[in-house]
């Protein structure tokens, strides 16, 4: 597991960080919201951490909701939220750490598109603490999907 360095800034991200997708992907797997995960290309050699989220726990209008993590020993990191909507929508936002020309390192991809951008503060860039934020976010989602 990397930490972010706390005096540079890589201009580019590295390889994966594949002992933090395993880390992230032994908490996940735990976690009453997720149904399966699985690594991209194969537990070997991950690149990428997808998770599928229970489906049970949605309003029936969502048909599926997953993650699709990546992380890199620069500290830099993708976790990409989606939810599929009827077939033909899908909300989606993502938290972003990486070299950009468009915000700051540490930015969010707004829902429901993820196309508009702003930048992010998070108190630690540690795995595990990213982790729990964006869980926590996720939750919350939740919460107002089943009081609209």
């Amino acid at each position: 597991m990397s930490l972010p360095p706390e005096d540079s800034a890589p201009d580019s991200t590295g390889p994966p960080d594949r002992q933090t997708l395993r880390l992230l992907e032994r908490h996940l797997a735990s976690d009453s919201l997720v149904a399966e995960t699985a690594f991209d290309p194969d537990s070997y050699e991950p690149r990428l951490l997808n998770v599928l989220l229970d489906a049970e726990r949605y309003p029936e209008s969502i048909t599926a909701a997953r993650l699709d993590i990546r992380w890199f020993p620069t500290g830099d990191f993708s976790i990409h939220y989606v939810e599929e909507h009827d077939e033909t929508e899908q909300w989606e936002c993502r938290w972003d750490r990486h070299p950009n020309t468009h915000n700051t390192r540490l930015h969010f991809h707004q829902p429901p598109t993820a196309n508009e951008i702003t930048n992010l503060e998070f108190p630690s860039l540690h795995p595990l603490k990213v982790y729990s934020m964006v869980l926590t976010a996720i939750e919350q989602r939740l919460e107002t999907l089943w009081t609209q």
